[in-house]
């Protein structure tokens, strides 16, 4: 009897210790920047993903506050959505999703007046990505994206 309850203990011990959190935190270009353990947190809410249509800019995440693209969330977990603007000289011509190994995953053409385009992640399992852009001018531009 004295072996089952120790027996029990132990387990009921092992399972509490299981139930501890790590907490990461990423800066705007996908790297982690923090690592924190965090034993009695409560369940996190989440960030609100937020549909398309109710998209302002201050929710949108830029390379610097003078750039001309934007994307939205990161992480992602179905979707994301990029926008930019036109400019005459210099525009997106296409962009492609590369996995973290450099295989090409999807190519996607845009035409001179097109200012937004939508990736889906869904079908890709959890990590991290590149999405590269590819502009007029040769210049490409690359965005580390996480998929949850």
């Amino acid at each position: 009897m004295i072996k089952k309850l120790l027996f029990l203990l132990f387990l009921f011990s092992l399972s509490s210790i299981a139930q501890t959190k790590i907490k990461f935190s990423y800066d705007t270009a996908g790297n982690q920047t923090s690592r924190i353990l965090c034993t009695n947190c409560p369940p996190e809410t989440g960030k609100q993903i937020k549909e398309i249509e109710a998209l302002v800019d201050e929710d949108l995440e830029k390379f610097s506050a003078e750039d001309m693209f934007s994307y939205y969330p990161n992480p992602v977990k179905e979707e994301l959505y990029l926008k930019w603007q036109l400019t005459d000289d210099n525009y997106i011509t296409s962009i492609q999703v590369f996995s973290i190994t450099g295989q090409v995953l999807n190519t996607y053409t845009a035409t001179k007046n097109s200012t937004t385009q939508n990736i889906l992640f869904q079908s890709y399992p959890s990590g991290v990505y590149v999405v590269l852009l590819n502009y007029k001018s040769g210049d490409p531009k690359t965005i580390k994206i996480i998929k949850q």
